[in-house]
């Protein structure tokens, strides 16, 4: 009797343990606001990870696709239920990851004789004014963070932290949307390198210990090397990228770049990448 909750408890850090090594071989998605309103962007391996949710919402996401699937489709059916029921304005993001989503989520994780989403998603609003933009992340255990201005979607949480600080310490105070593919690419190939540098270090440590300790704080990149990293993976990803545009017309602000205007927005050194 007594042992049953210690039982759970270990049963969920086994899980925990299981999920994070779910997301090693995982894409980034970084999300930065920018003059015109709110860009998403990754390099995917050919599975799609960003999409429009509702009007003023999208969706980024990272893990098992069929998780990932389920996870947006339920997302989109709350959205168009609430937005019918009540009114497109009171769709939000915030109240479709905690009312929605994130007791999903939850539970999920939470049942240890049940598969759990082996998904972390960002869900991203478009607010009417920039002031009112907002980003929300979820864990595959439904615990949520919302914020403003950047965030992003990691293979671990030391690799996150990497990636936002290295964002905080290049963004502007505005960016124009050419500005911001070029520095969310490059936040995202910090998450990348630092990813290989997590299995390297791991391996490392199987093997005898060789003269001199790794380099556990290693120098940041140049912007040339971080765009070099892009541009190395391009034969087998793919650059992904959609923007929330506050001023499209019509209800529905979001759109996917597509391989012309990705050509034009995109570093010299990466546009033969969408080219081929």
């Amino acid at each position: 009797m007594y042992e049953e909750p210690y039982r759970w408890v270990e049963a969920v850090g086994n899980r925990r343990q299981y999920l994070d090594d779910q997301f090693k071989q995982g894409s980034p998605v970084v999300v930065l606001t920018y003059e015109g309103g709110i860009l998403l962007t990754t390099v995917s391996k050919g599975t799609p990870k960003l999409y429009e949710i509702y009007d003023r919402l999208a969706l980024g996401g990272m893990g098992h696709p069929t998780d990932l699937e389920k996870l947006r489709f339920s997302l989109l059916e709350m959205a168009h239920v609430e937005g019918f029921n009540r009114s497109p304005s009171d769709v939000t993001g915030s109240r479709l990851v905690k009312y929605g989503i994130a007791p999903v989520i939850k539970q999920a994780f939470e049942e240890v004789y049940k598969a759990p989403f082996i998904v972390r998603i960002l869900v991203a609003e478009l607010g009417q004014k920039p002031e009112k933009d907002a980003l929300l992340t979820i864990n595959y255990d439904g615990t949520f963070e919302e914020v403003t201005g950047l965030a992003v979607l990691a293979a671990t949480t030391a690799i996150q932290a990497k990636m936002l600080t290295y964002l905080k310490e290049q963004q502007p105070v505005t960016l124009s949307l050419e500005q911001a593919l070029n520095l969310g690419l490059r936040a995202w190939a910090i998450g990348s390198m630092a990813q290989q540098q997590a299995e390297a270090d791991q391996e490392a440590e199987a093997k005898p210990a060789a003269t001199g300790a790794g380099s556990l704080a290693p120098a940041i990149p140049s912007n040339d090397t971080l765009i070099a990293h892009v541009r190395s993976l391009g034969g087998e990803r793919t650059i992904e990228c959609a923007v929330l545009d506050r001023q499209a017309p019509g209800t529905s602000k979001y759109r996917s770049l597509k391989q012309a205007e990705l050509s034009q927005l995109l570093p010299k050194a990466l546009q033969s990448v969408v080219a081929d």
